[in-house]
């Protein structure tokens, strides 16, 4: 498993687009959204700055770029391809497919997380404890794991050609609506209630719990951990019928 690992977390450093969307966009979409902001003014509602709020927001969102789409789209087509069936035909235990795809994709996502508190500090003076930076780098690496999970899902469920509208429905529709884009502030009563209960909206507020040195709401952590027991769940019974039918 190890040598898989090592051949996927390569193929992925080596995809520039992948690195640019999953590492440097997230940041470029920080300073386009609070280039402009104070470091004093809070969002209604939220407690936070908006550099502050969407520091959060943006090294979210670029870890669940590295392992949503990093994940769904190769699983798909390398069962396409019939990359999957021959690793099949090894002693590779299928759960080691699975796991070294997952590595690999977080092993990018941290970057991308770095770079994004890296420029929230440096250049909009965002100021935070030291255990604050280490609890948020964290608590957003682990939590993409439930996205991971997500994005092995949609692989094993997609063909190759069905699987990029998909995952970019979701990707899109994920972010939005849960806040990753905009503060949920903003949105209507009717569609604050709706992102409550999203798994983006959890996974930041884990990181905005951090900045104000507060634990996270109960709800949060709820919605994450059975967010993650569905993907799982569904990404291991789709993995073991496409066993079947190979």
């Amino acid at each position: 498993m190890n040598s898989l690992t090592k051949l996927e977390l390569t193929r992925a450093l080596r995809n520039r687009k992948f690195l640019f969307f999953s590492v440097i966009y997230p940041s470029v979409l920080f300073l386009i959204i609070a280039g402009n902001s104070d470091s004093t003014t809070k969002l209604p509602g939220t407690g936070l700055t908006l550099p502050t709020y969407m520091m959060v927001s943006m090294a979210s969102f670029g870890a669940l770029t590295a392992v949503l789409m990093g994940n769904s789209e190769r699983i798909a087509k390398e069962r396409e391809g019939g990359w999957v069936r021959q690793l099949r035909l090894t002693t590779l235990p299928g759960r080691g497919y699975v796991l070294a795809k997952t590595a690999s994709a977080a092993v990018v996502s941290l970057p991308s997380i770095v770079i994004v508190f890296a420029v929230a500090a440096t250049v909009k003076d965002v100021r935070l404890d030291a255990w604050q930076w280490l609890a948020l780098t964290g608590a957003i690496w682990a939590g993409s794991l439930v996205f991971a999970a997500l994005g092995v899902a949609i692989g094993y469920l997609a063909s190759g050609d069905a699987v990029r509208p998909i995952t970019m429905i979701t990707y899109f529709g994920l972010s939005m609506l849960g806040g990753l884009w905009m503060p949920t502030t903003t949105f209507p009563t009717w569609l604050q209630d709706i992102a409550k209960w999203l798994p983006t909206h959890a996974y930041a507020a884990l990181g905005q719990a951090i900045e104000q040195s507060r634990a996270p709401h109960v709800q949060d952590l709820v919605v994450l951990v059975v967010s993650f027991a569905l993907f799982a769940g569904g990404a291991a019974w789709l993995y073991r019928k496409d066993t079947l039918k190979a």
